[in-house]
């Protein structure tokens, strides 16, 4: 029996607006039933890295008007191939073995699926992007 499969996909969030349907393409199905998962249940940690992403960049991200803070996270995301594989590892390592092997028959249109979600769900918590000590009930 294999316990890491059972427990990977027993702890995922279930996300209801992930419908699954007959028409839907391969990748559109392995999104909804593993990618917006395993991306939910990944939230916390993602928000953290990013946190330590905008810290370690001299914290430019913090001085940002909004819509310049959703620029800087798409282009994050696009333009920094170290901080995006990060990103990817920490998705795919939430992977089983079986959803991997799915995933590598074409990991370049997942990748993009993959942080297309990653940068929806940033900037859908934008408001927990701030300074640590910007946060902090006085």
């Amino acid at each position: 029996m294999n316990t890491r499969h059972l427990n990977l996909k027993s702890i995922r969030p279930e996300v209801p607006e992930a419908t699954i349907n007959d028409n839907m393409s391969s990748d559109e199905r392995f999104q909804n039933q593993v990618l917006r998962p395993v991306i939910k249940l990944q939230n916390d940690l993602l928000i953290e890295v990013f946190k330590n992403y905008a810290n370690k960049h001299k914290s430019v991200f913090y001085g940002l008007k909004l819509d310049k803070r959703i620029d800087y996270i798409e282009n994050a995301i696009q333009r920094d191939m170290k901080f995006r594989n990060s990103l990817k590892g920490i998705v795919i390592g939430q992977f089983t073995v079986e959803e991997y092997l799915v995933y590598i028959q074409n990991s370049s249109a997942l990748n993009k699926r993959m942080m297309q979600l990653v940068k929806e769900r940033l900037i859908d918590n934008i408001q927990l992007l701030e300074k640590p000590e910007l946060l902090a009930v006085v």
